[in-house]
């Protein structure tokens, strides 16, 4: 591309508009299982003189010379230019490593499964030896990719030190979110420990009753599926009251989300549809994708409202804010809030109470059990941001396998992860750190909703108007500006810990 292409920022921001659509439309039809080939790298081609160097250039320079919100909307187009290239880059290897994977098959008792299938399985199978078997082919044929996962990793860390002009990978992510990441890991860790001794008695407890007394002291990760859908609280949380339950909860809060035009419910099972629910949002607030795949158990109902929080956040945002500030974000630490609050609403006794016809007692009892997984899943990205912290400080010598990833996630778990497990359980920029910290501001979100709206804010049409109020802003604020809004320091875990012991904040 010569510099006569290079594009005025506006002009920058309109065209890319056009190319992360069609790039996310891709993305979302491979990962329903709509399509079971990948081909992104057809997209960049289409898009290749819309990112160059000396587009990035220009970007950086108009940047430099710019203040309050318009500097704020360089900076997001000039990193969003950074990842154009390397995407233009590495998109052939990228789809080549999506596709190997969507052709892997496992058999299984003369089955023969899809990866993802396999993975989907492991949540629904009852009996616990049957899930070990299945949990181990589908380690060993995931690990068969951790060569190629690796050098497409050093890839992306190559391309993006050099784009930056950062090469210490924690320092460019700092700076990105505008956090210190070794002072987070201290505070989580902190909170961790706070936290174990109530954790420990509820893993014991829920461990046999979830897992049965045939159960190793230490089982797997290939139970942990099974483990979050509450497996045998299912004839209380059937998979097809799912759908009804969240929307009615949701409607509690002034929100129709199946009248909302807006927003795209793909609910149905397909065999190569990811089982990790998700959101897409394609083109905020018009085009946003809300997509799980329902198995049964109380995990589907919690995926469906943690999904969304991300989905209303979107399509609730002011159409006529910049496209950069509806779309592109520094993190994913904002949208995490709105899905946590939502998803919150299902630790709720009361919540249990009226949608389930349970008595108090047996309410209490399944909400603990939520607590308990969001206890389980808090310590287990606390401890894997410290292995990324570990991991990303000496890229050079990381391996196909890890003593300590192992090592860190079944220490604060009691779940035995395996070795070769860590670069299939590796999101792109600490990802990690972006739901800690929306697991933080949540809770403080939470206790400023009780102070202000009362214990019933999560059937509250008042919270709707809080959340809506929020969401109107889309992109634009950081985490820790709504920190600052409800009147806590970023890095207060005090009301985070209060609900994970359930004590008094």
């Amino acid at each position: 591309m010569s510099t006569t292409a290079v594009r005025s920022p506006a002009e920058f921001e309109e065209q890319l508009q056009r190319y992360l659509f069609e790039r996310s439309e891709e993305g979302r039809a491979v990962r329903v299982g709509e399509k079971e080939v990948s081909e992104q790298a057809a997209i960049v081609a289409r898009f290749a003189d819309l990112f160059s160097r000396d587009q990035l250039h220009a970007l950086r320079a108009e940047e430099t010379s710019a203040e309050g919100d318009q500097r704020e909307w360089l900076y997001r187009l000039r990193k969003t230019c950074e990842s154009g290239l390397v995407a233009a880059e590495l998109a052939e290897k990228d789809d080549e490593l999506e596709n190997a994977l969507l052709a892997a098959r496992v058999t299984f008792k003369g089955e023969e499964l899809p990866l993802r299938s396999a993975l989907a399985q492991l949540a629904v199978l009852p009996e616990y030896k049957d899930r070990d078997e299945l949990g181990e082919l589908q380690r060993q044929k995931s690990a068969e990719f951790n060569d190629a996962r690796l050098e497409l990793l050093r890839a992306y860390e190559e391309l993006e030190a050099d784009l930056s002009e950062e090469p210490d990978p924690i320092s460019r992510n700092e700076e990105e979110k505008q956090i210190s990441l070794r002072e987070l890991e201290s505070v989580l860790v902190a909170a961790s420990d706070q936290i174990e001794s109530t954790f420990l008695e509820l893993r014991e407890l829920w461990f046999d009753r979830l897992l049965g007394p045939e159960r190793e002291q230490q089982p797997s990760s290939a139970h942990m599926g099974y483990v979050r859908r509450l497996s045998p609280l299912d004839s209380t949380y059937t998979k097809d009251r799912a759908t009804d339950v969240c929307l009615a909860t949701l409607a509690a809060l002034g929100f129709d989300l199946a009248a909302d035009r807006n927003i795209k419910l793909d609910l149905d099972d397909r065999p190569q549809k990811s089982p990790r629910a998700c959101v897409i949002a394609s083109d905020p607030p018009t085009v946003v994708h809300l997509i799980t795949r329902a198995q049964g158990g109380l995990h589907d109902y919690q995926a469906f409202m943690h999904e969304a929080g991300h989905a209303l956040h979107y399509a609730g945002c002011d159409p006529n804010l910049p496209y950069t500030f509806r779309r592109i974000a520094r993190d994913h630490a904002l949208t995490e809030i709105y899905s946590y609050i939502c998803e919150a609403i299902t630790r709720e006794p009361g919540w249990h109470a009226q949608h389930f016809g349970l008595g108090d007692e047996e309410a209490q009892t399944n909400a603990q059990a939520t607590t308990f997984l969001e206890a389980l899943l808090f310590r287990r990205y606390t401890a894997k941001l410290r292995f990324e912290l570990g991991f990303w400080s000496n890229l050079d010598d990381a391996r196909t396998a890890s003593d300590d990833y192992a090592q860190q996630l079944t220490s604060a778990t009691g779940v035995r992860y395996p070795r070769d497990g860590h670069l299939a359980d590796m999101d792109g920029g600490f990802y990690s750190a972006d739901y800690l910290r929306a697991w933080i501001r949540h809770a403080q979100l939470r206790a400023h909703l009780i102070e202000t709206i009362g214990e019933d804010w999560w059937r509250s049409p008042k919270t709707g108007e809080t959340l809506r109020a929020l969401f109107a802003e889309g992109t634009r604020p950081s985490s820790e500006e709504i920190a600052a809004r409800l009147g806590y320091d970023p890095f207060d875990t005090g009301p985070l810990v209060s609900e994970l012991t359930g004590t008094a904040a």
